[in-house]
């Protein structure tokens, strides 16, 4: 639990919208350089984490033109004194694609320590880990790129109850999250009540989720497409995500009431 708690939440910012049948590639980012978004997450009642997510503008690689994003993750209040987590995730995307070329994370959560480099070639497909190289067919990402990627697709075919697939590398191999579409809720949050799209990632049980533990997501109904709120369930309590803040958006952030 030590090792995996916070990535694994942090993660449930990543787990969007990305449908395998149709990973075509993005006409027109829906996010631009500037833009911050802003998350706490609270177990049971009690804050119990922070995190931050940035887009600036990054180096050429092979030149290609590319975002660099950056996603932050720490430990607040009581939580912070018992057990210190500080870990970023970073990573390189084309800015025309948004496939990524580089993606670094830098870990450390209580005693424990973790960094790894990855690299996307995407024209031989392989990945070179730390761990090793892996091959991959398709479009494959890490998951800070899968969100941003998988925010500007196409969703409004989505029936509910469908299901599709988002693949990523993380660690150490390639995997692939199974997502299923519950329709549409009103969501309230410290910061506004939105029109939103409900997804229910699958979850795979252990030390931290019990056997029936469920995942629910809610991202905005509007041209952002950002996660405003999620739900986990954990063997004791529940974790909550929720979106405290934003700057620098591509388009108004607009809540049914504030």
């Amino acid at each position: 639990m030590k090792n995996y708690f916070f990535s694994i939440i942090l993660l449930s910012l990543c787990i969007n919208t990305a449908f395998s049948q149709e990973l075509k590639n993005i006409n027109e980012p829906v996010f631009k350089a500037g833009e911050e978004l802003s998350y706490k997450f609270k177990y049971t009642f009690f804050t119990g984490a922070e995190g931050h997510l940035r887009v600036e503008d990054g180096d050429k690689i092979d030149g290609h033109p590319t975002y660099h994003i950056i996603a932050d993750g720490k430990t607040a209040g009581t939580f912070d004194f018992f057990y210190k987590v500080r870990n970023r995730y970073e990573t390189y995307i084309d800015r025309t694609t948004l496939l990524p070329y580089l993606y670094t994370e830098n870990r450390r959560e209580g005693s424990w320590k973790h960094t790894d480099k990855v690299t996307f070639d995407h024209q031989t497909n392989k990945i070179t880990a730390n761990k090793g190289v892996y091959p991959y067919k398709g479009k494959v990402f890490d998951f800070v790129s899968a969100y941003y990627f998988a925010r500007g697709i196409d969703i409004s075919k989505l029936k509910i109850g469908d299901k599709f697939d988002l693949p990523y590398f993380l660690d150490d191999g390639l995997y692939s999250l199974n997502i299923t579409y519950m329709g549409k809720e009103t969501v309230s949050t410290g910061i506004g009540t939105f029109n939103c799209f409900k997804f229910n990632p699958t979850i795979i049980p252990g030390r931290i989720f019990k056997k029936n533990s469920k995942l629910y997501l809610w991202i905005t109904d509007d041209g952002n497409r950002i996660p405003v709120k999620a739900n986990v369930e954990l063997i004791v309590g529940s974790v909550t995500m929720e979106l405290t803040g934003t700057k620098g958006l591509k388009y108004p952030l607009n809540p049914i009431s504030k």
